[in-house]
């Protein structure tokens, strides 16, 4: 861990991918530079524990999600970190068991039509909620809603139309057996990074930046804020002299709820590894699941939305039993006694975080720009909200921190000259 400076020539607050992405492009620039951290570890929104003996959890990022444009591919490569590339369990790997093929066919259908439905009016008419998108009364409007929950922390109503189409999603998918968040700390170990060092005041009123945290106050030419959306709305980092437009933008790009669920499970040899469990949804609010995940004896859960901010909110362990019950009910009662819960995440109640990522609410698709400009060539902004195509990624995060970092770069050479 790196001491507290009282000057520094580049200050980055917060060590997630988008901080450690600007703190690794700033190596051999010529900059000091100090990565300054509220929590006891760097990651962020990354984190890989173990669930148990051989069960590697990662409890926010799992997926090399565009796999082949992630920058972090290439950093895994470089590391030595293995990478597999078997195919995501969403679609082709569903586990007919519950999901019957036909039932399977007709959602796809109906799925696929909902989103060319989107694409075409994101891109002729104005800005609208997702939702107006789906078809009037299809039955399988509720489990679309719940892919929404997973994808975006919301539900469609809550998503704009013209953000949804503005991602890029390739639809490859790769996976890291060690963690994604095991990953992100290894790239970030040469980073210089000051741990539990909590952000309150960035007073830039003067000819240097004054930067106001839980160890003392230290001095910047350059600021570069990485923080989650919902910190900057919600002014737990406050701007003296205060920036309206940031707040307002952040507010358009609220993070919505996502969580997950590890269950240890015995006697798996009757279940296939790396396939998809779920049933044919009629309420959004419902589990997906991932079973025995590079084969091991698990099965991973995945809740967003409305009803994983519900289930936080009912404490621990409520995620797990929620898990547990909707396994049992598509599997068989025999499976209750054969599923122990590890672990379960609790993002939303997570004062550093407040959420897991972001979705543009309708009519501020344009907020991830407004959020992403430097102010005053020395305040700078990264993080996954800021991304144009690909908000609510460790990659995005950490491609957008390389271009705050390039843009420190460049306002200092103009002050140069």
């Amino acid at each position: 861990m790196t001491n507290l400076p009282s000057e520094i020539d580049v200050a980055i607050i917060g060590a997630g991918a988008a901080g450690l992405g600007a703190a690794r492009a700033l190596e051999n620039s010529g900059l000091s530079v100090i990565v300054l951290e509220a929590r006891d570890r760097i990651g962020g929104r990354a984190r890989t524990v173990m669930a148990a003996p051989g069960i590697p959890f990662d409890m926010g990022c799992g997926w090399l999600h565009s796999a082949d444009q992630n920058s972090f591919v290439a950093i895994a490569g470089r590391l030595g970190v293995e990478i597999d590339k078997t195919r995501a369990p969403w679609r082709q790997q569903s586990y007919d068991r519950s999901f019957s093929k036909d039932d399977r066919a007709s959602f796809f259908a109906a799925s696929d039509a909902f989103y060319e439905r989107a694409e075409r009016a994101a891109e002729h008419g104005p800005d609208a909620p997702a939702s107006t998108c789906l078809e009037p009364g299809n039955r399988w409007n509720p489990m679309l809603d719940a892919i929404s929950t997973y994808i975006n922390g919301v539900e469609l109503d809550h998503v704009s139309l013209h953000d949804m189409d503005a991602y890029e999603n390739t639809e490859v998918n790769w996976r890291l057996p060690s963690g994604y968040g095991a990953l992100i700390a290894a790239y970030g170990a040469p980073c210089p990074v000051s741990l539990n060092t909590e952000v309150s005041v960035i007073d830039h009123s003067g000819p240097r930046v004054k930067i106001v945290t839980s160890k003392g106050t230290l001095s910047a030419a350059k600021v570069i804020v990485t923080v989650p959306s919902n910190l900057i709305a919600g002014e737990a980092i406050r701007f003296d002299p205060p920036l309206p437009g940031k707040v307002d933008a952040a507010l358009g790009l609220p993070l919505g709820a996502n969580n997950k669920v590890m269950l240890a499970l015995s006697g798996d040899d009757d279940l296939p590894k790396d396939a998809g469990l779920r049933g044919a949804a009629t309420q959004s609010g419902v589990g997906s699941f991932h079973l025995r995940p590079f084969g091991r004896p698990c099965i991973e859960g995945f809740y967003g939305g409305a009803f994983a901010r519900e289930l936080e909110d009912a404490g621990d362990g409520a995620l797990s039993a929620q898990a547990i019950d909707e396994v049992v009910a598509l599997l068989g009662s025999n499976y209750r006694s054969r599923l122990t819960p590890l672990v379960e995440t609790r993002w939303v109640h997570d004062s550093f975080s407040q959420g897991a990522y972001s979705a543009a609410k309708p009519g501020h698709a344009a907020a991830r720009a407004m959020l992403a400009a430097p102010v005053d060539g020395r305040l700078f902004f990264a993080g996954e909200a800021t991304s144009p195509h690909f908000f609510s990624t460790a990659h995005g995060a950490r491609d957008s921190g390389e271009r705050a970092a390039g843009e420190v770069i460049a306002a200092r050479t103009r002050t140069k000259v």
